[in-house]
């Protein structure tokens, strides 16, 4: 009889345990957690190099996607520069990381435009490109808002969402950061995700 109430105890405290880091294994993103989410879920692009590209590729590293354009005058050189910034901070980790940078302007944004773009941030940043049915697959695919303009010299300007996507590893969308988060959340939630994996 003491023999089978040790054992049921032992069950009961080795569930607990199991339950219990389950629970712990659970993590607690600075950012909107979109796990699961249908959308976004691949792309057939070309790079600033003139490479094909899909989200595969990146497969091993946490990818970081916003979409922009080059000529765009606040939102898009903020959000490159902090996680030009988050990148420095991440030290040898982001060597497993992939920012993407995916124009929504392609007429405008040649490859060496996206190059010369980039260098202003991080060389290790990708663009991203193709013709204007490509863009326009990737921009309902991930539910981008996009929508042309012209400002008063008569250039385009392009009004566009601002979030910033994250893929863990194994290439699953994980996460949504809304534009104004800053380095602090970008770290958190990328060594997150890396530390998953």
């Amino acid at each position: 009889m003491i023999r089978l109430i040790f054992k049921a105890l032992v069950i009961v405290l080795l569930t607990g345990h199991l339950f219990g880091c389950k629970a712990n294994d659970k993590q607690n993103f600075l950012s909107t957690e979109i796990t699961g989410a249908s959308f976004g879920q691949d792309f057939q692009l070309i790079d600033h190099k003139a490479k094909k590209r899909s989200l595969s590729d990146f497969e091993g590293s946490v990818v970081v996607v916003f979409f922009g354009y080059t000529q765009c005058p606040d939102m898009c050189p903020t959000n490159m520069g902090i996680l030009a910034e988050t990148m420095e901070a991440l030290g040898d980790d982001a060597d497993r990381v992939q920012v993407l940078f995916v124009t929504l302007d392609p007429a405008q944004d040649t490859l060496e435009k996206l190059k010369q773009y980039l260098s202003l941030f991080d060389d290790r940043f990708i663009g991203l490109t193709g013709d204007q049915a490509a863009i326009d697959g990737v921009i309902r695919d991930f539910k981008v808002y996009s929508k042309f303009q012209n400002r008063d010299n008569g250039s385009p300007k392009v009004d566009h969402s601002t979030g910033t996507y994250l893929f863990d590893t194994e290439g699953d969308i994980r996460l949504y950061v809304g534009y104004g988060s800053q380095k602090d959340v970008f770290l958190h939630d990328i060594e997150a995700l890396l530390n998953e994996s």
